[in-house]
């Protein structure tokens, strides 16, 4: 019983602290951002492009249709001109003939992080102020340009970045990865907020003025660096500027078909974390409630294991009951409330993928292996 009253106990302080991201994103769903900025300023919006996904076209499709009075001007990305995210942009051109949608084809390469050194290509023909960069397979609502160029005329923001939940669009395996993202992502991020442990910047969406790009260094000084986004947010708050995570939630389009496939994504995200704050990643084990209260049964808990098991799967179900609620554009009513049946396997794979981060010295990057150096940094391979 005494082997087994330290994980009990994490267990029970992580099913408190899950209960509270529940209230704390409860509270979030009933938010509300500053709309509309002193001025409408022209907004250009960096869309970094690599392969084929599900639904690409139709999500790229909700960054295009906006309701914003001012100009956007859309730049998608890519190494190759034979990519078949091509396709895509070809197919958003003709859906929407009033757009500014520009193809940028450049295989130049500045650095390990081929996303950024997509986005430093992209930047090179960009042409307005307000710089809007965002992942491929983001779905966003239609004020979704408004509402950031709304918070980032606030006094004293540096950028915006939202907080988003996930969408399986490519069956069992693409849901099991957005249930992490809706049941351990969520609340994490949600308690790093409260707390100001975590300062999080998302690669879902970073907007930011151009001259305050300039003043960090610009892209180039990320093209080393596996978190890039996280990094372009600490860059941002050195200049004594915040980084606001506004109401607005978006939706993350899982793409993922095998358990290979969400290991190594999953892998290279805990990875991540784990580079870029080994202490705060550490303490973190005190979110994975179910698999403690398991470690603690096995240990010989007993009856206050068994409880502790229960009040787990519990306090991860609030959040999944609590992340249906956040109203976000692109995923279906009936599918808010799948991440629940998923729970148990979720617990399990993403506390296995929380150990193996500690022993992992590379990762998987769409099909290239990343070699993870000290502090964030990486390198090679040639392509990405």
């Amino acid at each position: 019983m005494v082997v087994a009253s330290l994980p009990l106990l994490l267990s029970l302080i992580g099913s408190a602290l899950l209960s509270w991201a529940a209230w704390l994103i409860r509270r979030r769903a009933a938010a509300v951002d500053p709309h509309g900025a002193r001025d409408v300023p022209t907004v250009s919006l960096l869309k970094p492009l690599h392969g084929a996904e599900p639904l690409l076209a139709d999500n790229l499709a909700t960054a295009v249709a906006q309701n914003y009075p001012g100009r956007i001007e859309m730049l998608c990305g890519v190494a190759r001109a034979d990519d078949p995210a091509v396709a895509a942009v070809e197919s958003l051109r003709a859906s929407f003939p009033a757009a500014e949608l520009r193809l940028i084809v450049n295989s130049r390469r500045w650095g390990a992080n081929a996303k950024v050194s997509n986005l430093i290509n992209i930047m090179a023909e960009a042409r307005h102020d307000v710089l809007v960069l965002a992942d491929s397979d983001m779905v966003v609502p239609p004020d979704y340009v408004a509402r950031l160029v709304g918070v980032l005329d606030q006094p004293g923001t540096g950028a915006v970045s939202c907080l988003y939940v996930g969408r399986g669009d490519a069956g069992y395996w693409s849901r099991l990865v957005a249930a992490g993202i809706d049941t351990h992502f969520v609340p994490a991020t949600m308690i790093a907020l409260a707390t100001g442990l975590g300062k999080p910047s998302m690669g879902s969406t970073i907007a930011l003025r151009r001259d305050t790009l300039a003043e960090i260094g610009g892209f180039i000084r990320f093209a080393d660096t596996l978190a890039d986004d996280y990094a372009l947010g600490e860059a941002v708050r050195a200049t004594g500027r915040t980084v606001v995570v506004p109401a607005m939630v978006l939706t993350h389009a899982c793409a993922e078909t095998s358990l290979t496939h969400v290991v190594r994504q999953e892998l290279r995200w805990n990875a991540t974390i784990l580079g870029i704050d080994p202490a705060g990643y550490t303490g973190s084990i005190i979110l994975h409630p179910l698999p403690l209260a398991l470690i603690g049964w096995a240990a010989g808990g007993g009856m206050l294991a068994a409880g502790a098991t229960v009040l787990a799967l519990a306090a991860r179900a609030s959040v999944a009951l609590a992340t249906a609620r956040l109203d976000v554009a692109g995923r279906p009513a009936g599918y808010r409330f799948a991440p629940i049946l998923l729970i148990p396997m979720r617990d399990l794979l993403s506390f296995a993928m929380f150990v193996v981060a500690f022993v992992a010295r590379s990762v998987d990057w769409r099909g290239a292996g990343i070699k993870l150096g000290r502090k964030g940094r990486i390198s090679g391979p040639e392509d990405i």
